[in-house]
């Protein structure tokens, strides 16, 4: 085995309101899966209670920093805690997100369209899934485009909306359209292993998604989306397997918001197992 040098670049805290487990929690379950850093994305703060049910308060935000500050001052010699938030996007929120990414010394922002908030279905869903699913995806482009977001997270979450009625092949020219607007920004999009516990089964993109951002030179980041202890790092070296199967060659992390790369085989011999074996 190789010195650790893969980080899981998603994970959330308590004060979120769906997530259990102190952040040092999640820092010695990564040690234990030979990581070499973790990225905690807490859901970020919005304002007027804006989807307040799943998410820290403004006012909870500096307790955000202090609790990983601490996380990063006592984890083991060599480990490293980063900084990060995965924040909503959303029509007339931008100005209000932008002011908090410059309001702490983040390393990574992850950019997120959660269609099942209650914002979100009560704008855009009219009853039409079809016209729901389509519009999600040029919602996530203009995540992209917004230029407040390192990263989009889960970026097929909407196949969870009605998932009997999720047809990748319908939608496949709308994706296309889609990756086509988010590759010319360089933004970069997530790889989320917490899909396979989700109503779809399946890991955020799916393969068929995945091949597409790949053929694209679409840079993809690795996280669990943890929301326990114990699913830091989950599966990972499957999701290595799927990303060379769709075409990538690297894995890429975040560092004082500049974007590194890591290349698969690199990543898979320093976490030293099989694919299956995770």
């Amino acid at each position: 085995m190789t010195k650790p040098i893969v980080f899981d670049s998603h994970m959330h805290t308590t004060l979120c309101r769906h997530a259990e487990g102190d952040p040092l929690e999640y820092v010695a379950h990564g040690v234990r899966m030979g990581l070499k850093g973790v990225i905690f994305t807490c859901h970020s703060p919005h304002p007027d209670r804006f989807s307040h049910a799943v998410r820290m308060r403004p006012e909870e935000f500096a307790e955000y920093v202090r609790i990983i500050d601490h996380a990063r001052e006592n984890a083991p010699d060599g480990f490293e805690v980063r900084l990060g938030m995965e924040s909503d996007w959303f029509p007339g929120q931008e100005d209000w997100l932008r002011d908090l990414h410059d309001s702490a010394d983040f390393h990574y922002v992850l950019g997120s369209v959660h269609w099942h908030i209650p914002e979100y279905e009560a704008a855009f869903y009219t009853g039409d899934i079809n016209a729901f699913q389509t519009g999600y995806f040029d919602h996530l482009a203009q995540s992209a485009e917004c230029g407040l977001f390192d990263c989009l997270s889960h970026p097929d979450l909407i196949k969870n909306a009605q998932p009997d009625d999720w047809f990748f092949e319908e939608h496949r020219k709308t994706i296309g359209a889609a990756l086509d607007r988010i590759a010319k920004t360089g933004v970069a999009m997530e790889l989320n292993t917490s899909g396979q516990h989700k109503i779809f089964p399946q890991n955020n993109p799916g393969p068929n998604m995945l091949t597409m951002m790949a053929d694209r030179g679409i840079p993809v980041v690795v996280g669990s989306d943890s929301h326990e202890p114990n699913r830091v790092g989950e599966s990972f070296l499957k999701a290595f397997a799927a990303l060379e199967k769709a075409g990538y060659d690297s894995i890429s992390v975040f560092k004082n918001r500049v974007r590194e790369e890591i290349p698969i085989p690199e990543a898979r011999a320093s976490l030293g197992g099989d694919p299956f074996d995770d």
